[in-house]
């Protein structure tokens, strides 16, 4: 089976582009499950109900998310109401749930997790302890696992990568909006890549109008964020996955440049 996971995707820019392009994607690559990180949808922080709808109006199976899922206040009671939008499991007695087993296209039950690093990065639950917990609550029939890890240092998630190995058919990071080159397949048979990178403005830093960004820089200032709007691109990957034995046979890097 076929997984696409599309990365942060960041205000109008990152919501239009993968309107524009998702179900090509889907139809050319023959893709069983579509998973989007949604956490930045609305301006770049947060997402809303409504946002959320949309997503999945375009296509998207499960949207995951992260630190910044509790911006918008109107979304922690959609949260419990909504199970194909998780947050990260790590955070305790929060609203929602950071776990979703999905029937795909193709019939076949898929888990979806989703869990948040600890450095740099508000407090939570062990996310490596909170792995082991959920795995081991999963029915043993269903082999085919993906993690979205949203943290914001590559040696925490590369050490949540080879913690798991084995034991998921990907894991896949979020959260830094910068693609990484590392794309792999572990030796016990988990799809990799630090982090997937962010689908949205690209003339921007991480997301964020570059000349606010540097006016930080330069005074130390407190500064009012605004999203940028130009430079769309989107960035995925797409994991086949072996149904009977859960693990990665492949796993590539899938760019789109939308100027």
């Amino acid at each position: 089976m076929n997984i696409l996971f599309i990365g942060d995707i960041f205000g109008a820019p990152g919501r239009r582009i993968v309107a524009d392009h998702l179900q090509d994607i889907i139809q050319t690559n023959r893709i069983d499950l579509a998973i989007a990180n949604a956490e930045n949808a609305a301006g770049g922080f947060g997402i809303t109900p409504t946002i959320a709808e949309d997503l999945f109006g375009l296509g998207l199976d499960v949207l995951t998310s992260g630190n910044h899922v509790w911006d918008k206040r109107d979304l922690w009671d959609y949260l419990g109401r909504q199970p194909r939008l998780i947050r990260p499991a790590n955070y305790p007695n929060a609203p929602g749930k950071g776990v979703v087993v999905y029937r795909t296209r193709n019939g076949l039950d898929c888990a979806v997790l989703n869990l948040q690093g600890r450095t740099y990065m508000p407090v939570t639950d062990c996310p490596f302890r909170k792995a082991d917990q959920l795995l081991g609550e999963l029915d043993a029939a269903v082999k085919v696992r993906f993690v979205d890890f949203h943290a914001e240092v590559t040696s925490e998630k590369m050490a949540m990568g080879w913690y798991l190995d084995g034991r998921v058919s990907a894991m896949v990071g979020t959260h830094t909006h910068v693609p990484t080159a590392d794309t792999r397949i572990l030796p016990g048979g988990t799809a990799y890549q630090t982090d997937c990178g962010m689908t949205g403005p690209y003339r921007s830093v991480i997301g964020v109008q570059s000349d606010i960004v540097i006016q930080r820089f330069l005074t130390g200032l407190p500064v009012r964020m605004e999203a940028a709007r130009e430079g769309p691109e989107l960035h995925a990957v797409i994991i086949d996955v072996d149904e009977a034995t859960g693990k990665a046979r492949s796993v590539r890097r899938h760019a789109i440049n939308g100027d």
